[in-house]
């Protein structure tokens, strides 16, 4: 018994350290003036170096099965580089606060794409969590300018939102066949290779400092972050997770606060505070209709 309470002990404060760096992640938006792209190629090259490192010490194979299933995971890496390009787009157009909430929408973009993608039944409150987590959305907007910047940074959000919610539904079939850690490092190789390719590479002049940012972003903020996720997995339910996940952006807002002197105006704490909640109850009436 003391060893299971032990053992559940470590495993939370895991989750929440690891959901912690992820909100930590967001700050690098403001903290590196570089392309999004280029923060993105640095994020999952050194992060793919750390998996590839970590899995063949522990002498994991890293090779798919098959030539389809090495397509499919490079498809879905390029999907992970979108993804993450369009989240710090979001974050330099706006604030590490409209980024990481509208970003937070991702599990209602899943309940909205699940019906069509895998042919589940669509059911009218997913329909009643979407629509309150627009209404969230719509508070955060701190005004209807098409042409700001801000207004920018909110549909960059939202799309990196859809995209992700799109990726962990495309992730669903390999999570059968391979590791957590073995997918995130594929993705995360063919992420910065394509990266590399559409990179600004050629004119651009990185420092030290800015090095040592992105080694932070991509070793301590990546792929130490996914590998306690996963580690916590193994003792907690997905359902508990998921729920500390939901402080993501809370985490990631107070640091903005403390380090960047960002300070969220309440509407956009409202807002937040909507799209949070909206989320948390995707996931717990998920739970409860899961076999």
């Amino acid at each position: 018994m003391e060893h299971n309470r032990a053992a559940r002990q470590r495993a939370l404060v895991q989750v929440h350290l690891s959901v912690f760096l992820f909100g930590l992640a967001g700050l690098f938006g403001k903290l590196l003036d570089l392309p999004a792209t280029v923060i993105v190629l640095g994020r999952t090259g050194l992060a793919a170096l750390a998996l590839g490192g970590w899995l063949i010490w522990q002498r994991q194979a890293i090779r798919p099965a098959s030539g389809k299933a090495l397509l499919g995971l490079a498809l879905l890496g390029m999907l992970l580089a979108f993804h993450w390009v369009s989240f710090f787009r979001s974050i330099q157009l706006s604030t590490v606060a409209i980024g990481l909430l509208t970003f937070s929408s991702f599990p209602v973009f899943v309940t909205l794409l699940e019906p069509v993608l895998l042919k589940t039944p669509w059911l009218w409150r997913d329909g009643a969590i979407a629509l309150l987590v627009v209404i969230g959305v719509a508070l955060v907007v701190p005004n209807y300018r098409m042409g700001s910047e801000t207004t920018s940074g909110i549909l960059w959000g939202l799309l990196s939102g859809f995209s992700f919610a799109l990726l962990q539904l495309l992730n669903k079939g390999y999570r059968q066949h391979y590791s957590a850690l073995v997918i995130a490092f594929h993705q995360n190789l063919w992420a910065a290779l394509s990266l590399a390719i559409v990179s600004p590479l050629g004119s651009l002049t990185i420092t030290a400092e800015e090095f040592a940012w992105l080694l932070v972003l991509g070793v301590l903020c990546t792929a130490i972050a996914h590998t306690l996720f996963i580690e916590s997995l193994a003792v907690l339910r997905t359902q508990v997770a998921s729920v500390i996940s939901g402080l993501e952006p809370v985490y990631g807002i107070a640091l903005a606060a403390l380090l960047l002197g960002e300070i969220p105006t309440p509407r956009t704490l409202a807002g937040g505070a909507l799209i949070i909640g909206a989320t948390m109850l995707a996931s717990e009436l998920s739970r409860q209709t899961s076999p």
